[in-house]
């Protein structure tokens, strides 16, 4: 940590987590934040799902919903960034308290309901960014939607003329019957209509799924299944889970996705598993309980391509980023890595 997060973070700790995190928002919006600025090197440097990323190291959706500080993240250190998830319609999400931090656990529960302000709102913010970032936006539905699947389309529509990347989410647990979704069926139909609102945009993207990391493994060979067939450019494993097992804190109990330390073990093995069953071929984002190199590297050699963070920033504070990404271009180094494209897989067989 620096110093002002030394002196700032046991301070927003002490506050309700929820505001906290809109603190740290408006720290970066006007400069507060830690700002390395681009970090890479020849090994860090990478090319996934037809982006050009500086580093694989990016930030998960959730930590800027709306779109309001693009500046002050793409000055973070990270390769890449994801806004979100924007809905058709603004909607406020589901009552407070809805954000839970674990700090015996190093993990977060939050069952925040994909509160934002809507497409129209976060495609204006979209429209002003930094052209200097690579920037992705995670696809939401509304609660009240009579047609989930086609809002996910929607959503792309309107605000894929100003993205990088989109990302198809149907593994938030916290709106009601969304993860069924990933029903080998629902998502095959789901997808089309999402790469069908793609063939519209002027500048083909590519297209993400998140997936839950609660899927059974016949569950997750149909995601794999339809992922190869709707012509994905990737998948990110995983979204939060509902597992609640060796948790220590008193908020272990509360409703919502679970995502932070506990989360690395699951979510990496889903990792590995979804990497064999597409014989390495599907580009893979790693995701869940990375707070240091070591895991980001084991991420990596599980299968993927590149990785997100977002609930260890909780906890370590913005420069964490700085030190993951400069560890793991250590860590390739060591192990006589040129690039990272040479190390992905690379222990896959200890994780299955």
């Amino acid at each position: 940590m620096n110093l002002l997060e030394k002196i700032g973070m046991p301070l927003l700790h002490k506050i309700d987590p929820e505001t906290s995190h809109g603190l740290a928002i408006k720290a970066l919006r006007v400069g507060a934040a830690a700002a390395p600025g681009l970090i890479t090197s020849s090994r860090l440097r990478t090319h996934f799902a037809g982006l050009d990323l500086p580093n694989p190291v990016g930030l998960a959706a959730g930590f800027d919903k709306n779109a309001t500080a693009l500046l002050g993240l793409s000055r973070a250190g990270f390769g890449f960034f994801e806004v979100g998830a924007a809905t058709p319609r603004p909607q406020p999400g589901n009552p407070k308290p809805r954000l839970f931090r674990l700090t015996e656990d190093r993990a977060a529960i939050n069952r925040f309901g994909f509160n934002n302000d809507g497409m129209e709102a976060i495609a204006t913010r979209l429209a002003q960014r930094p052209r200097d970032a690579v920037i992705g936006l995670n696809l939401g539905a509304n609660k009240d939607s009579e047609d989930r699947a086609t809002d996910f389309a929607k959503v792309l529509a309107h605000c894929g003329a100003h993205l990088d990347f989109a990302t198809v989410n149907v593994s938030s647990p916290n709106t009601e019957k969304l993860r069924d979704l990933q029903g080998k069926a629902a998502l095959s139909a789901l997808l089309a209509g999402v790469m069908e609102a793609r063939a519209g945009l002027e500048r083909k993207i590519p297209v993400f799924l998140k997936i839950a990391p609660d899927l059974s493994e016949a569950e997750l060979a149909e995601i794999a299944e339809v992922a190869t067939e709707s012509g994905l450019d990737a998948v990110i494993a995983t979204n939060t889970t509902l597992d609640r097992d060796g948790l220590l804190s008193a908020h272990r109990d509360e409703k919502g996705g679970l995502s932070g330390a506990p989360l690395f073990e699951k979510s990496t093995r889903v990792l590995a598993q979804l990497s064999k069953l597409t014989e390495g071929k599907l580009p893979l984002i790693g995701v869940g309980g990375i707070s240091n190199a070591d895991q980001a590297y084991a991420k990596i050699c599980a299968g993927a391509s590149v990785v997100q963070l977002y609930t260890a920033l909780v906890y370590g504070g913005l420069s964490l980023v700085k030190d993951i990404v400069r560890g793991l271009d250590e860590l390739l180094a060591r192990d006589g890595f040129a690039n990272v494209h040479e190390a992905i897989g690379c222990k896959r067989e200890d994780w299955l």
